[in-house]
């Protein structure tokens, strides 16, 4: 992606400064610049077949047809979405079925709530400057686990969670620790959740307070006000959960732990980003910025 992006400035600064600046050597460049686009392998039915059966297994079932073609094309093989689509069907392979799954907020409490102040404003224009929580339940043998995340809306990425047997207020001051020690943001993020008692506790507020960020919570039994955070969880359950029988707690945490910091935040291609993971997706807008700086 950096060598695309001193392609298309090429005209306008010098290759040893852009080069620099985006910390590529020239040569790696001029190589990639020779190769052009990489060669597009044609497979027959069979040879196609078998990779997306390799790719399905390797993803946990997480791809329908939409995102298999993309993931086929990044691996340097052609793909038309109507081929993959036909074999995937023919064949019996498609993404994990989609299932609803209750909620866990409790807001009948006596402590103090927030004005909406995200207001469905769900694309931010820069990383940090809105953070969504929320917390799910996991069941296994054992008994069950709660999740909660932090998620950076900007890129969706998950920039902190915590995973505990007991839904008390430590399960989200830990996951906002996570994320700000992570990001580091400068005062003035908001933090948006539902209207929970874990969020609304003096603990979790004293702890944004001590971070300098702005408190935001949904509208009572508005399960929209918080939309990309309750998908997360919907994508979640869907691609590593569902339909599997996890014995003791140690088990889930280690899925959980391999799907955000393994899977979804590094690899998983999200539709509202372009089809990039969300490192991905940051990584490149941090190129866009470097670029734009050189033109100022």
């Amino acid at each position: 992606m950096k060598y695309a992006w001193i392609d298309m400035q090429w005209q306008a600064f010098a290759l040893v400064e852009m080069c620099e600046v985006l910390e590529v050597s020239v040569s790696g460049y001029r190589a990639w610049k020779r190769g052009g686009s990489p060669d597009r392998k044609r497979l027959t039915a069979a040879q196609m077949l078998s990779l997306i059966r390799a790719i399905h297994v390797e993803l946990k079932g997480a791809y329908g047809s939409s995102r298999m073609v993309l993931e086929l094309q990044a691996r340097g093989f052609s793909a038309s979405k109507e081929r993959v689509e036909r074999l995937m069907r023919e064949n019996g392979i498609h993404a994990r079925h989609k299932r609803r799954y209750k909620v866990t907020t409790d807001s009948k409490h006596g402590l103090p709530v927030a004005d909406n102040l995200l207001d469905l404003n769900f694309t931010p224009a820069a990383p940090n400057q809105v953070w969504t929580f929320d917390i799910t339940y996991l069941w296994t043998n054992e008994g069950w686990l709660y999740l909660a995340i932090v998620l950076d809306l900007f890129n969706r990425e998950v920039v902190g969670w915590s995973l505990k047997p007991r839904m008390t207020a430590d399960i989200v001051t830990d996951a906002l620790a996570m994320a700000w020690f992570r990001r580091k943001p400068a005062p003035g993020l908001m933090h948006h959740s539902d209207r929970g008692s874990q969020y609304a506790s003096h603990a979790f507020q004293d702890k944004l307070a001590e971070f300098g960020i702005t408190f935001s919570m949904s509208r009572k039994g508005n399960c929209w006000d918080n939309a990309p955070t309750e998908s997360w969880f919907n994508s979640f359950k869907n691609e590593r959960i569902h339909g599997v029988r996890f014995a003791p707690r140690a088990e889930m945490m280690a899925v959980s732990f391999e799907y955000i910091e393994t899977f979804y935040n590094r690899k998983r291609m999200h539709s509202s980003l372009g089809y990039k993971s969300p490192i991905r997706f940051l990584d490149d807008w941090r190129i866009a910025q470097h670029v734009e700086k050189l033109v100022a």
